[in-house]
């Protein structure tokens, strides 16, 4: 359904997912007109999963991606609750931090040397820390030393509850959210997926970047204030609504993007093997999607070469929930303000 149409349009965002609804809400609330064409509908894309791990990478080896991601996490509470009040849609956002299993004595070691790192370059707004797995008796992942990682960065939220919050956010500003085929106006911001990766790819001759599956699954078991895990590489994320999400496998290669398989019972039974109290939870959703992963692994952003006016905010991959604030920060202030914001590693170009 659609809102009535604005008169006049200073930016149009070509993709509902997370990277164009968020550039939409940072433009309009930069005081820009705004439409928003999607072919399906918002969240249609990889964007409606259902994992919505928000987690940071580990505090050291310090550079531009990480300190990128930071900034963002550390938005997100600020992002989502101005999201929540305008559209009067829960999120499912919470930063309830993240337990991850130590498994010897040199990963012993180095988990402590980063309880200082993260200290200093989390600024001491969130900690890194080893706990005994005693500390979590009902809700930790099996640890061969016995302790775990605790770190109070990590956030979650609902991907589809995100989305359709931000969606009616836009809509109750005024912002026109087009489902189908329409012509773009004003600037132009190409945020399309993993299919407006193949078009820049073919606009440029260059593999910029390329749809990777990913298939993860909801689970009926309500610990919805406890920490995410992360163990064996599988995410665990108790979400606000009583569920859980699993995932994800990591795909290159696939003959049906949307179906499911025995590569996502694996993670369903590495994930049960790793947190002993999901073997009894009701397996109630399992999903399919392909994500855009640019060539660098980090998002890709700034100017369309060769297309003055138009631009590109893709490339999300796994991260694009926790990476959205930012993103969204950066290409409103480009494209209202001339503001070039981008990290090194970020551009277009960088991906060529």
């Amino acid at each position: 359904r659609r809102a009535a149409a604005m008169a006049m349009v200073d930016v149009t965002v070509m993709g509902a997912g997370i990277f164009g609804l968020s550039v939409a809400w940072a433009c309009r609330a930069r005081g820009a007109a705004v439409r928003v064409i999607d072919p399906y509908r918002p969240g249609a894309g990889s964007s409606g999963g259902t994992v919505g791990a928000l987690s940071p990478h580990t505090p050291e080896n310090w550079n531009a991606k990480k300190q990128f991601q930071l900034e963002s996490l550390m938005m997100a509470g600020r992002f989502w609750a101005g999201v929540e009040a305008a559209s009067g849609l829960a999120s499912g956002y919470g930063r309830t931090g993240r337990l991850q299993p130590i498994a010897d004595d040199a990963a012993l070691a180095l988990a402590r040397a980063r309880e200082t790192t993260a200290a200093e370059l989390w600024r001491g707004e969130a900690e890194w820390r080893v706990v005994p797995a005693a500390a979590h008796p009902d809700w930790a992942p099996l640890s061969a030393t016995g302790y775990l990682v605790h770190d109070s960065l990590s956030a979650r939220l609902g991907p589809r509850r995100a989305v359709e919050s931000l969606a009616q956010a836009l809509r109750c500003r005024g912002v026109d959210i087009v489902t189908g085929m329409a012509e773009p106006e004003g600037a132009v911001v190409w945020a399309a997926g993993h299919a407006g990766l193949a078009a820049l790819a073919a606009d440029l001759a260059a593999p910029v970047g390329a749809g990777v599956k990913g298939q993860s699954a909801l689970l009926a078991l309500d610990v919805r204030d406890l920490p995410q895990i992360f163990a064996d590489g599988v995410h665990v994320v108790p979400h606000a609504d009583g569920t859980v999400g699993i995932g994800s496998t990591t795909e290159r290669a696939y003959d049906d993007p949307a179906g499911t398989d025995d590569a996502l019972e694996a993670v369903i039974a590495r994930a049960e093997a790793a947190v002993p109290v999901l073997r009894h939870a009701r397996v109630i959703e399992r999903w399919a999607g392909v994500r855009p992963r640019a060539r660098t692994r980090a998002p890709m952003l700034g100017p369309w070469p060769g297309r003055p006016g138009h631009y590109v905010a893709n490339g999300g991959f796994k991260i694009g929930f926790g990476m959205a604030p930012k993103v969204a920060e950066v290409m409103a202030a480009l494209i209202l303000e001339g503001q070039d914001g981008i990290p090194d590693g970020f551009r277009v170009e960088d991906s060529l």
